[in-house]
């Protein structure tokens, strides 16, 4: 399954600044493919990306996320065709909101890791009555407060107060369960254009998640924020529902579980992927190793025991860091 951010906020915020220096940082070994949208008829920022990435598809004019939405996903599938992507950013307009895309990559297939909206800390305040921007906020599951070295300790406490503020306001609902569509959000900050590598934590593909369960390995380890991952293997047979019931237990504080689990009542195992409250799945016919989850949070050791415990069929290794 391919792996895929939305990459939102409003005009000016810093998108493509981030978005350049993050990837060429953390994903040098990556196969990865950009989406940009413009609003206009000039994209100048998709002309810096065509410099850097090797596919790159820009719409330039009007917005993906409604009047050019089969446009946007019948690129997307040509650029997966041609290129085989192991993941796929997304740079919505600065004049659009993120969740159609959202919507149009899980339709698709591709799994949707995070909706990442880009604040301007220092000129929040400019922006933060405007409607898309509010959506934005609303529609995100990441949000990354940019450009925090050119304001102070205090005026960045008190913007991240604005922003959760706009983000418990309008965050997005499902219309049939008035429930939000995310379970939770993380905040995060960036200095110069490049954010932590925790926002990106947790990209597993199937292939990956086998040679960790071939291995034996127990991943656990700690970086910035008390960002933990913690592995656990199913020690019973199981049935698919085990797996649901798990997903739904979840704290907020736990916002991705990657996982192979193989299951009774499902002939072949089952990829998992859950991100702040969205599950996906995936068959795999070959696989016939052990069954894990990969738990990723923040300060999760005890919440991932708790879960453990509330389980007879689930049980933690020991740890080695």
């Amino acid at each position: 399954m391919i792996s895929s951010f939305v990459i939102t906020g409003f005009l000016g915020v810093g998108k493509t600044t981030m978005l350049t220096n993050s990837v060429k940082q953390y994903f040098p070994d990556k196969k990865i493919a950009i989406v940009v949208n413009e609003f206009g008829d000039i994209g100048v920022d998709s002309k810096v990306l065509t410099n850097v990435y090797s596919e790159v598809l820009e719409i330039s004019e009007g917005c993906i996320c409604c009047q050019l939405a089969e446009e946007f996903e019948s690129g997307v599938s040509e650029i997966i065709e041609k290129y085989d992507p192991e993941i796929i950013f997304v740079e919505t307009s600065g004049a659009s909101e993120p969740f159609p895309i959202f919507l149009s990559l899980q339709n698709l297939g591709i799994s949707v890791e995070g909706v990442i909206c880009v604040v301007d800390s220092k000129n929040f305040d400019a922006y933060k009555e405007n409607s898309t921007a509010q959506y934005q906020l609303g529609g995100s599951n990441i949000i990354v407060m940019n450009k925090t070295d050119l304001i102070s300790d205090e005026e960045a406490m008190a913007v991240e107060a604005e922003i959760r503020e706009v983000k418990e306001k309008f965050d997005i609902k499902n219309t049939m369960t008035g429930k939000p569509v995310f379970k939770n959000y993380v905040l995060h900050r960036a200095e110069q254009g490049l954010v932590n590598k925790e926002v990106f934590e947790g990209i597993y593909r199937v292939e990956e998640l086998i040679e960790l369960a071939l291995d034996h390995k127990h991943l656990d380890h700690t970086v910035k924020d008390s960002l933990t991952q913690k592995v656990a293997y199913f020690t019973t047979d199981i049935k698919f529902q085990d797996v649901d019931d798990i997903l739904e237990k979840l704290p907020k504080n736990i916002y991705r579980v990657k996982g192979v689990v193989s299951v009774e009542d499902v002939h072949n195992a089952i990829f998992v992927n859950y991100a702040f409250g969205d599950v996906s799945f995936e068959e795999l016919p070959e696989y016939d190793g052990k069954s894990l989850l990969i738990f990723i949070g923040e300060n999760i050791d005890k919440d991932v025991a708790e879960l453990c415990d509330a389980s007879d069929t689930l049980s933690l290794p020991r740890f080695s860091i």
